[in-house]
């Protein structure tokens, strides 16, 4: 959730110690725009920031809305010295939130082509202090946001399973966590996704097999009668998430959801 302190920390850093462009007298209206077509996010804390100033939000779309070049996303009243203040963290903000709503839209629709039921997921990889905006766009555009930070699930890596073992890491966390807890297991090769749910996985995460080997360790992890889900991750991009989606995978992770979605590009007209 957005605070104060966040906004006012952004505006700080945009402002710096003497703001003399911005000096406007007198009262403006203003308007975010769409330059480019996408999927529109971020736009709650662009209200956020106008809000902070005391500026008058008049419309806004909602999150998740398709938009094209030339649309309104947002609309603002009030004095000219705030709205200009404003508009640059408003802008930055909303189109970085914008492309990754694009692009997990994206994502989603090339995984629906082929299984209705596949999840696309997001992964920690999140900019810091950016994280809430950030995950609530990959869920704007129909993603799942996966865990939020470290306290929401498990997840045994390959560096706990070359400490302890596989089996051995599936045991020390299962008894520490709550049983409220889900327990994500990374394996790396198809004849440890049966091992891992055996040993008490909730998820067995399949890191960084192409989609023939994804394929075998989900029909393994089936023939096992298990109940854990299956999650494929590592290097899966928009154009090969219908491989991945063909595997039988309940979860698809892209860490490029949140990392390397290229900015939406928008612009802030006033008057």
């Amino acid at each position: 959730m957005l605070t104060d302190s966040d906004i006012e920390r952004w505006l700080r850093e945009d402002v710096g110690h003497h703001d003399v462009t911005n000096d406007v007298p007198g009262e403006t209206t203003g308007r975010l725009l769409a330059t480019e077509s996408g999927v529109a996010a971020g736009l709650d804390a662009a209200t956020a920031v106008f809000d902070y100033l005391d500026v008058t939000v008049r419309e806004r779309i909602e999150d998740g809305t398709a938009v094209e070049s030339g649309d309104v996303l947002l609309a603002v009243e009030g004095p000219a010295r705030a709205i200009l203040r404003g508009e640059r963290v408003a802008v930055n903000v909303a189109g970085h939130a914008s492309g990754i709503a694009t692009k997990t839209d994206a994502a989603v629709a090339a995984a629906r082509a082929v299984d209705d039921e596949v999840r696309v997921a997001a992964t920690r990889k999140t900019t810091p202090g950016l994280r809430g905006v950030e995950k609530r766009a990959v869920a704007a555009a129909g993603g799942d946001t996966h865990r939020l930070d470290l306290s929401h699930m498990v997840m045994v890596k390959d560096n706990h399973v070359a400490e302890l073992g596989l089996d051995g890491a599936i045991e020390q966390f299962r008894e520490r966590a709550s049983f409220a807890t889900r327990l994500d297991v990374e394996v790396e090769t198809p004849e440890d996704a049966p091992r891992a749910a055996a040993a008490g996985a909730d998820v067995v995460l399949l890191d960084n097999m192409p989609p023939g080997e994804t394929r075998e360790a989900v029909a393994l992890l089936r023939e096992s009668d298990a109940t854990a889900l299956a999650e494929a991750s590592g290097g899966i991009t928009v154009e090969t998430v219908p491989d991945y989606a063909a595997t039988g995978v309940d979860v698809i992770s892209m860490g490029s959801l949140t990392h390397s979605a290229p900015t939406l590009d928008l612009s802030f007209r006033t008057g």
